[in-house]
């Protein structure tokens, strides 16, 4: 959600924390802000809106230190506004938050009572102001940071700057991610391992309920206990070039036409292609398996349900997809025998991160579908099942989505052998078909002029459905997702089969529908839905391959994509419906990394 930067330097580090920032924009935001500590004494600097506001307020005065903190927020508590943007002070102490403290009011009413007096409306100044009325009682900084950790109750990553304390910087997470970077003479705090890439390739992962002191020295790291603990410094690789926009408009542009890569890396992981074998990394055995209960939220639970379709078709293996918001709270009855697994394009959302602990704490295995491999989901999971997408900073998933269907089509084909539903000859078949999954996602890109020119006409929509069948449906559903966020037009998904269970009364000459039917067992049921919505007049985009363009009814406008076995459709059809939300979104002059109101990565409740 928010981004974190935190700089205890040996040189002036405003434009450092700034190009942080700027590197975490991704995450969503609605106010930005730095803060440094000179001559003892912590300044800040505050903007509402884009950094480039930030910018400004600096231009004219200047943050003068060499040990800051940064702050990118989207606001939960306190609507968008220079004060109640990060970094926030109180006394002494000033710092920035991520997350939720969920027992802010009863801290805030204790404080008050106490005589403080608070500025802002967000639950982080409660933090703040606990932490200077510690640091009043006589306690040392970090200290009094834990007798603050100690009272909290809900989700935070932390970065600390306290008055008199030129060199130092304080951390500490709780449901939210914290990561520590080592440099040469400097130290560094983030919110992710993008946060700190620019001035360290040594990165260290605190755990949950970890507290941090860093100075010039190093980091002193504790567990939640308080005990002296060590966390590892990882070679993170160069990540530079990975999210540069290059010759693309916008990020979600260029991570669209990643997505062959991005398919074949994670391929890479999971099949043999010599040997044309598929495998299930971390070391789960299907044949013990009874069932997979999958938890996830937004595309990754999209994904999900395309998983079921794909282990149960070939595998034989029932499963279930909730969404992970929704899934402790029903108080599920789970049973011996099933995997639970999480599926999270960083590996932090906290719903989803929150259900698998659910999972573990019944005794169930877990495995954790992600595609940031140093995450708290992968970390904590039993199973890792890592996609290999690399950085994804659009907002709207696309390279991250097909990675875990990748994933999950290579684990159904591991699944049915391991219980006996296939054969050697038909795993080699299956695979290979899989094999071709990024030349024929490259095929779909190629879509895209046409796609751009049916662009302008589906803007001017006020509402747009979405039809499919079988693992189509949740691509429909995929779909619509995609159009609502980045174009703000309302769309909904629906199985064709459904229509005239109620859908049919949305159907008239303003509301085009989209349907997806590459060629398949289903697709003559597709056509006759079809049928149903021509007849009422129904304006309809028919997305599918040359086989299937030769069958549709006139007066349809025709999308043609390259033909493909259904195994490996739901990859290829990806591509189009996200080029086509993003050109609509184009069209209508709308921010497609940031949209409105939502974030990259949803680390509260």
């Amino acid at each position: 959600m928010c981004g974190i930067i935190g700089i205890v330097g040996t040189s002036p580090v405003q434009a450092r924390l700034i190009e942080s920032l700027k590197r975490l924009e991704y995450r969503g935001y609605d106010s930005a802000g730095i803060a440094g500590v000179r001559d003892g004494r912590v300044e800040r600097r505050r903007a509402k809106g884009k950094i480039r506001a930030l910018e400004e307020v600096l231009a004219e005065e200047p943050l003068h230190a060499q040990t800051g903190i940064g702050h990118t927020r989207w606001a939960t508590h306190g609507a968008p506004s220079e004060r109640n943007a990060h970094p926030h002070r109180a006394g002494r102490v000033t710092l920035v938050h991520n997350g939720i403290i969920e027992n802010f009011a009863e801290l805030r009413a204790e404080l008050q009572a106490q005589g403080r007096v608070f500025e802002s409306e967000t639950d982080t100044e409660v933090i703040a102001q606990l932490m200077d009325a510690r640091l009043d009682d006589g306690l040392e900084p970090l200290a009094a940071l834990k007798a603050t950790l100690d009272r909290l109750t809900g989700a935070y990553a932390l970065a600390v700057l306290i008055d008199g304390c030129n060199d130092l910087i304080l951390g500490a997470r709780r449901g939210s991610p914290l990561v520590v970077g080592y440099g040469a003479g400097e130290m560094f705090l983030g919110s992710d391992a993008l946060a700190v890439g620019p001035f360290t390739n040594r990165i260290a992962y605190l755990d949950e309920g970890d507290f941090v002191s860093v100075d010039h020295a190093g980091a002193h790291v504790f567990d939640a206990a308080g005990h002296p603990v060590s966390r590892p410094a990882h070679a993170v690789p160069a990540s530079a070039a990975l999210v540069e926009k290059g010759n693309y408009r916008h990020f979600m542009e260029k991570e669209i036409h990643d997505q062959p890569d991005a398919c074949q890396h994670t391929l890479s992981a999971y099949v043999d292609a010599v040997s044309s074998r598929a495998q299930a990394p971390g070391g789960v055995d299907f044949a013990e398996v009874e069932r997979l209960q999958i938890v996830a939220c937004g595309t990754s639970a999209y994904a999900g349900q395309i998983g079921r379709y794909l282990f149960e078709r070939l595998a034989g293996l029932p499963v279930d997809v909730e969404a992970a918001s929704e899934f402790r709270y029903r108080e599920p009855a789970v049973t011996p025998g099933t995997l639970a697994v999480g599926i999270s394009q960083s590996g932090e959302t906290a719903d989803t991160l929150a259900a698998l602990r659910w999972c573990k704490a019944r005794g169930l295995a877990t495995a954790a579908l992600v595609n940031v491999d140093q995450s708290t989901m992968a970390r904590e999971a039993d199973i890792l099942w890592p996609t290999h997408a690399g950085p994804e900073i659009g907002v709207a998933s696309t390279k991250a989505f097909t990675g875990q269907v990748t994933a999950l089509t290579a684990l159904a084909i591991a699944a049915a052998v391991a219980r006996g539903r296939i054969d050697a000859e038909e795993e080699a078949r299956l695979t290979r078909l899989l094999l071709e999954a990024p030349r024929l996602i490259a095929e779909s890109i190629a879509m895209e002029d046409a796609i751009r020119l049916l662009a302008p006409e589906l803007a001017k929509a006020r509402d747009v459905l979405y039809f499919g069948r079988g693992p189509m449906f949740p691509l429909a559903l995929e779909g619509a997702l995609k159009l609502k966020e980045i174009s703000y037009i309302h769309a909904e998904g629906y199985a064709a089969g459904e229509l005239k269970h109620g859908p049919i009364a949305l159907i008239d000459e303003a509301t085009p529908v989209i349907v997806l039917a590459p060629s398949d067992d289903l697709f003559d049921k597709t056509m006759s839905n079809m049928s149903e919505v021509i007849a009422r007049g129904g304006q309809i985009v028919l997305i599918t391959d040359a086989q299937g363009a030769r069958h549709a009814p006139a007066g349809v406008r025709v999308l043609v994509g390259p033909a493909c076995d259904p195994l490996i459709a739901p990859l290829v059809y990806a591509a189009p419906i996200q080029l086509l939300a993003y050109h609509v979104a184009v069209h209508k002059g709308a921010d497609v990394d940031q949209p409105r109101n939502l974030a990259k990565s949803v680390t509260v409740e």
